[in-house]
């Protein structure tokens, strides 16, 4: 049979003191002797005690758990922002409850009331990328709760948002290749309603544009950005009559993709195409060659969605205007693209 949990009332009842008694000792409040904190903490031992925080949420108002939604966790990237976020709650005794919508759109509202029921006081979420109806975000926005989205923004939600300057990522990535002497530069984007890709693509086309290069849609290819969508998109650039000298992708992981292909046909990196990825995964170190890639400030990304959910829970009942960050990205030059030394 499934043991009934332990409460303070069968911690009072075993030491014959008062559930209220309990509760302070827990609490170590002042005026509870440290022989019956020390008596109540033994006892609750024995009895596998574990507090209810939504109860106590309920009745203090505060569950002191922020949740936080990511597409997938085994993401460098992702878990970095988690990791951002952590570090700010706890230092002011804050918990977090991580969950995964997995880019699903049902996963992602189920996630959302699972986490409104846990009486979370506030969500940092990076939403899927199947999103199209954010009615379940309002919801949260409506209740008062603080919602921080991240990394991919809807200006639409009135929010607070952390993001990349993704424009500026990929305008220097694409410029720096021009200034290698590549002048057929490919990208790989992802979907375009989604803000980030949307913003790399911009970048790239006025990145071409400013330097005189005619922009080309034929060397415009989208995927989920995947490892395997960077193999076959780089497949379909090789059966151009004209391929590439260069790729600017959106993803580190489909970059890695194109890589793995050109070692296959033994067409040179970078001598003959040049690639750039984006995001600053670990892997991007061990390839060979390694990856340029653009660096996604994930760690402060979630360092700032930390400082802005605190910041609007500070204030109270007064009216919070919703701030958003824009973190500046920073172009990690390495053998991939450097076609001049």
């Amino acid at each position: 049979m499934k043991r009934e949990r332990a409460t303070i009332h069968d911690i009072a009842k075993k030491l014959d003191i008062t559930a209220s008694t309990v509760s302070r000792a827990l609490k170590d409040h002042p005026r509870i002797s440290e022989a019956t904190k020390k008596a109540v903490l033994k006892a609750a031992q024995t009895l596998n005690y574990q507090p209810n925080h939504i109860a106590a949420a309920l009745r203090n108002g505060r569950s002191k758990i922020i949740g936080i939604i990511v597409p997938t966790a085994d993401r460098s990237f992702f878990s970095s922002v988690v990791r951002g976020i952590e570090e700010i709650a706890n230092a002011s005794k804050y918990n977090v409850m991580i969950c995964q919508s997995y880019d699903n759109y049902d996963k992602e509202v189920a996630t959302v009331e699972a986490l409104l029921n846990a009486r979370v006081d506030g969500i940092v979420a990076s939403f899927a990328k199947g999103t199209d109806n954010f009615d379940h975000f309002l919801k949260v926005r409506d209740k008062g709760i603080p919602l921080i989205l991240f990394d991919r923004s809807n200006e639409d939600l009135e929010v607070s948002n952390v993001i990349l300057d993704d424009y500026q990522g990929a305008y220097k990535a694409v410029t720096h290749l021009i200034n290698q002497g590549c002048k057929r530069i490919a990208h790989f984007t992802g979907i375009r309603k989604i803000s980030i890709y949307r913003e790399r693509l911009r970048g790239y086309r006025e990145a071409l544009q400013d330097n005189g290069i005619p922009f080309d849609e034929s060397l415009v290819i989208g995927s989920n950005m995947q490892l395997e969508d960077g193999i076959e998109s780089m497949k379909k650039l090789l059966s151009l009559a004209s391929p590439p000298d260069a790729v600017f992708s959106s993803s580190d992981y489909s970059a890695m993709g194109a890589m793995q292909v050109l070692k296959e046909r033994r067409i040179r990196i970078p001598e003959d195409i040049a690639l750039v990825g984006f995001g600053n995964e670990p892997f991007t170190w061990f390839s060979e060659p390694q990856l340029t890639t653009v660096d996604q400030r994930s760690k402060e990304m979630g360092n700032a969605a930390a400082e802005i959910f605190f910041e609007q829970i500070g204030a109270g009942k007064k009216p919070f205007v919703p701030k958003k960050t824009v973190l500046k990205p920073e172009l990690i030059i390495r053998k991939s693209s450097l076609k001049k030394g």
